[in-house]
């Protein structure tokens, strides 16, 4: 969820003197919100996504520290690899006369659209140390043949 400006661009000109302060503030506090807060920032729960290629393959790289496999799950249907889990953390800390608790969840989902023609059969995915990589095989290129036209 990204933290926008709490007015509409289009009316900030129409803003009164007495209220401007006020949007102002507002605006301050949520940004300084999101700041506070790492459960309000998109970054904490949406994985950073890499997709290279080579000659026969593609390969997406997601970064998923903390997961493992029960945690993702990945589909491919027309032509879209969708990369979707949930993250957790709980953090907590005990001290004389302190006790902090934390959780976080967050649901995720990337969609990463391939060429046609791919045999979903052929798709592997592994993930090692928080890391998931999807190898994707490259279809085949298409051939273009060359019809002849006969008389009628």
């Amino acid at each position: 969820m990204n933290l926008k400006s709490l007015i509409p661009s289009t009316n900030r000109l129409r803003v009164t003197e007495p209220f401007s302060s006020l949007y102002s503030d507002l605006d301050r506090m949520v940004s300084d919100l999101g700041r506070s807060f790492p459960a309000f920032r998109s970054t904490d729960v949406m994985p950073r996504v890499d997709v290279s290629e080579t000659d026969q393959s593609i390969e997406v790289t997601a970064e998923l520290p903390g997961l493992e496999e029960k945690d993702v799950e990945i589909d491919f249907t027309d032509d879209i690899l969708t990369i979707k889990g949930e993250k957790r953390s709980e953090k907590e800390e005990k001290e004389k006369n302190r006790y902090i608790s934390e959780r976080t969840y967050g649901s995720f989902l990337r969609s990463i659209q391939l060429p046609s023609g791919i045999d979903p059969a052929k798709i592997e995915a592994s993930i090692d140390k928080g890391v998931l990589t999807v190898k994707v095989p490259k279809p085949a290129p298409t051939v273009t043949k060359k019809i002849e036209i006969k008389k009628a």
